[in-house]
């Protein structure tokens, strides 16, 4: 693999050299754009306001704009000159449970390398993290963009959960969204009955992206010239009444 971010892990006055690398990968079907006369690829070009020429990749810069038509251009050595230790280090100022995180501030896991000479402090802070039930949270910049993120235990390895900020999330505001309405207690003992039979253990394991199976193989077969039919619908139910749909799926696991 390779590293995509190399600094620093740091709580109070200890620092462990770290990198950084990805911990998922996007199995993603990817489709090239093409010319529906011909079929030949359609390619994005970066032209120029002005001139109506393509532009290079290395005579491309960044810039802000900070009045109309006034920009003031940044490159890298700009962005680390705002705070070089944040760029450079993962800063834990805190341990949490991790129970306390809700699920909606999760956003991408990485590995963390030690570099050499950094084991012995980098096995420390996983046992202690493992002992004490806790996770490091903290902040780091990653192109060029501050992160939220926290730090824990998987296997043999330390891996970094990167969190959204709380100011990044959306409020459901707006949303039509039902009102706060008495239920009938025999109706949540039900579904509460339903949710307690389908109960198990979780395993990531039981889980597969089986539709981009389902893709390719139509890919295949429209390849070999072979028509394509549309697969059939489940009758979606039309019982209006969510607890006689709930008695028929309990009677259908009971079966």
């Amino acid at each position: 693999m390779k590293s995509v971010w190399r600094g620093a892990l740091s709580f109070g006055l200890v620092n462990i050299p770290v990198r950084l690398y990805h911990a998922s990968i996007d199995h993603e079907i990817k489709f090239h754009l093409l010319h529906k006369k011909d079929l030949s690829r359609i390619r994005y070009s970066r032209i120029c306001e002005s001139d109506g020429k393509e532009v290079a990749w290395e005579d491309v810069v960044k810039g802000y704009e900070v009045g109309k038509g006034r920009f003031v251009v940044f490159n890298d050595d700009d962005f680390e000159k705002a705070n070089p230790r944040k760029v450079k280090t993962i800063e834990i100022d805190a341990f949490v449970r991790e129970d306390e995180i809700d699920g909606m501030y999760y956003e991408m896991p990485y590995y963390l390398e030690p570099e050499k000479g950094a084991a012995k402090a980098y096995r420390l802070l996983a046992a202690a993290l493992a002992q004490a039930g806790k996770v490091g949270i903290g902040t780091f910049v990653f192109r060029n963009k501050e992160h939220l993120g926290f730090i824990k235990p998987y296997g043999n390895a330390l891996v970094l959960i990167q969190l959204r900020f709380s100011e990044n999330l959306l409020k459901p505001d707006g949303l039509d969204l039902p009102k706060r309405e008495p239920l009938l207690k025999k109706d949540i003992d039900l579904a509460v009955q339903f949710i307690r039979k389908l109960t198990k253990k979780f395993n990531p394991k039981e889980y597969r992206d089986t539709y981009a199976k389902e893709v390719k193989r139509l890919i295949q077969k429209k390849g070999k010239g072979v028509p394509i039919k549309k697969a059939k619908e489940a009758p979606a139910p039309k019982v209006k009444d969510i607890m006689e749909l709930l008695k028929k799926s309990m009677r259908r696991k009971s079966a």
